[in-house]
């Protein structure tokens, strides 16, 4: 016969601190992305971030619908957002709600492939399409879990002394743009904002021959 200890404690529930945490942009309070990971179980914390929507362990990752995409991609935000991804060590865009019907809209379906393929080939972000909320937050859930033993940093790498180094690295990863023309477009528009709204007038006594192309991958 098996007697049980009516008297031990029982099974306490795991401790916040074990959970896993995810950090969550304060912009993000209006998703149901939050409650979902909530739900399975993780410890979520909501700051502001200076770059992306969740900070997983060693990896930032903007998450967009649809239609904010095309919007930014209109008014050339996203260029600056993708950009300033690449300052983390990994970095993730999603891209939520992308379906046949909402293929179409305010831009033309073919400058959204064209876009995304420049996203996945010309900033080395890598894209992960979807279905909704609840289908984003199991994607950030087995994210979590596969990098749970790294560790979370609310700061940019740490390999640029500087900003303009920051910047400079970024600017190289244009094709056909040097440490010569980076540092140049630093000294000029001081800042990737500036670069990304000049004009090509403004730009071609810098790129020269090559202020089309620059041009054609920030629109």
């Amino acid at each position: 016969m098996t007697f049980y200890n009516i008297f031990s404690k029982k099974q306490e529930k795991p401790r916040e601190e074990s959970k896993i945490k995810i950090i969550i942009d304060n912009r993000e309070k209006q998703s149901l992305v939050p409650s979902q990971l909530s739900n399975l179980g993780f410890q979520i914390e909501f700051r502001q971030l200076p770059v992306g929507d969740y900070l997983i362990n060693d990896t930032i990752i903007e998450r967009k619908s649809i239609n904010d995409l095309k919007s930014s991609i209109i008014n050339k935000r996203i260029i600056s957002q993708l950009l300033e991804l690449k300052n983390y060590p990994k970095s993730l865009l999603i891209v939520e709600g992308l379906n046949e019907n909402t293929r179409q809209g305010i831009i033309h379906e073919n400058a959204l492939r064209g876009f995304l393929l420049s996203v996945a080939l010309e900033f080395q972000v890598p894209i992960i399409f979807t279905e909704d909320e609840k289908d984003t937050a199991l994607y950030l859930s087995i994210l979590a879990k596969k990098t749970k033993n790294k560790e979370i940093s609310l700061r940019q790498s740490p390999k640029f002394k500087t900003k303009d180094e920051r910047l400079q690295f970024i600017l190289e990863g244009f094709p056909n743009i040097g440490p010569v023309k980076s540092k140049a477009l630093i000294s000029q528009f001081k800042s990737l904002k500036s670069i990304i709204n000049a004009s090509e007038e403004q730009l071609q006594p810098i790129l020269g021959s090559r202020t089309r192309e620059f041009m054609d991958l920030l629109s």
